[in-house]
């Protein structure tokens, strides 16, 4: 799990950030990304891919990452309003050059889970799977997720029909059939095609 940090430092690096995101699936909400900056030496037992742990788990290690004054961090995010003009691949890559240019120290390579993001301002290395093969990068998914999943658990207070806290804005049943019953609220993401599909059938009703 440090072996691509290692390597990295093996190659000159001074710094070394990882860099995950968090809600490119879900229909609703944004789009979030974490970069973290872990000691060199960093060993923990249980850190992992963030879809691996229990929501109790992953509240722990973002209290325990968090806390860490050795441990740098930052979050970026891209709105629902950015994703549906960009692309939610463009929109993933700003949050995640969001969150780096967010860190209070500057790394020198980033570890980025998935593929390259272009443009991006320093070496970096892309590792698909990233999350469960660098402690760095599940740290980044970890931090990346929690902070999402807090943010819908309170957009939920604001749409309650929809029950963001329970799915977080995925497509699950219960989701599509309030999305059927109630059309899209303001944070649904329009250039996703059930959202699409639902504002149509709002708009058909109206007419």
């Amino acid at each position: 799990m440090l072996r691509y940090e290692r390597r990295a430092y093996q190659n000159g690096a001074k710094l070394v950030a990882g860099i995950d995101e968090a809600g490119r699936g879900p229909l609703a909400g944004p789009v979030m990304a974490a970069a973290v900056v872990l000691p060199r030496e960093f060993h923990h037992n249980t850190l992992t891919d963030s879809k691996l742990l229990t929501a109790r788990q992953r509240d722990c290690l973002f209290a325990e990452l968090t806390a860490n004054p050795d441990v740098f961090w930052a979050v970026g995010v891209s709105s629902v309003e950015v994703i549906d003009r960009d692309n939610i691949l463009r929109a993933t890559e700003q949050a995640m050059l969001a969150a780096f240019n967010a860190l209070p120290c500057r790394p020198d390579h980033a570890l980025i889970d998935g593929w390259p993001v272009r443009g991006f301002p320093v070496a970096q290395t892309a590792i698909v799977g990233g999350d469960g093969k660098s402690f760095s990068i599940a740290a980044a998914s970890v931090i990346a997720k929690v902070t999402r999943d807090r943010l819908m658990t309170q957009l939920h207070e604001q749409f309650p029909q929809y029950n963001f806290a329970r799915h977080k804005g995925y497509g699950t049943p219960e989701h599509l059939a309030a999305l059927e019953q109630h059309g899209p609220s303001p944070v649904h993401r329009q250039s996703f095609a059930p959202v699409r599909h639902a504002l149509e059938l709002v708009q058909k009703s109206s007419e």
